[in-house]
């Protein structure tokens, strides 16, 4: 699955799962732009690629503000050419029963979650529509398939990610431009390692396959999206989830 020539941009890359599409992809042999607000995690996944010989550029960006988007999006694209494949990886949980859920609370999940998927879509179908080639991939959840008890703006948000993939899938499908998305289960990441290891325990027992994935399992996924070889799949939800839920 060969990137060369290619070039990435991707949200939420300072840790966990975007950081390691961003890796991925990189050695799959393409540039990458690597967004995030912590600076020094981004120059420091910047100097890993570089070490290994992959090209990749830091973009110190808010997602939810629709200047910093659009100023990061068209300097990636003055710097490294053009964006071929956009990772929507941003995302944060504030979670709390929904009777107790705070406005503020709800609205910052539905914003990082999945209005900076909407504003960083927007901004690179240029580029994509100019050269009739693109991979849009959004990181949804299991949970916006089948719900979590007191994650109900998390929950929301990724359900919203995939009623967005498959309509950008159908508004881009004419231009060679395919949307699809990614939906994790339980993954060994910054954002569950504060669940605990009986939670954890208990969560491996309802999958199938025994173990929490791997941020690097949902990379794979992410890398084959974003290939040549998935040129005929569109408006799809791939599940990476070990068989947490089917069908």
């Amino acid at each position: 699955m060969s990137l060369s020539g290619r070039v990435a941009f991707v949200t939420g890359a300072s840790q966990g799962i975007g950081r390691a599409c961003a890796l991925k992809l990189a050695t799959a042999g393409a540039a990458v732009a690597v967004a995030s607000r912590n600076r020094e995690k981004l120059q420091e996944l910047v100097s890993e690629i570089t070490a290994g010989g992959g090209q990749a550029v830091p973009c110190i960006l808010d997602v939810t503000d629709q200047e910093q988007v659009k100023a990061s999006i068209k300097g990636t694209v003055a710097q490294l050419g053009k964006i071929d494949i956009l990772v929507n990886n941003a995302g944060i949980t504030r979670d709390q029963l929904v009777m107790r859920m705070k406005r503020a609370d709800w609205d910052a999940v539905l914003q990082t979650n999945l209005t900076s998927a909407y504003l960083c879509i927007q901004q690179v179908t240029g580029s994509m529509l100019k050269q009739r080639w693109g991979r849009i991939i959004n990181i949804s959840s299991v949970f916006g398939q089948m719900g979590q008890a007191g994650q109900a703006n998390y929950a929301a948000s990724k359900a919203g990610l995939i009623g967005l993939t498959m309509a950008v899938a159908r508004e881009l499908g004419s231009r060679n431009i395919t949307c699809n998305a990614v939906a994790p289960g339980f993954i060994e990441t910054a954002m569950t390692e504060v669940l605990g290891d009986d939670f954890k325990q208990n969560a491996a027992k309802q999958i199938p396959l025994g173990r929490v994935g791997s941020p690097a399992d949902v990379a794979s996924a992410v890398a084959f999206l974003a290939s040549d070889e998935a040129s005929y799949i569109t408006g799809h939800v791939l599940n990476v989830n070990g068989g947490l839920l089917m069908g």
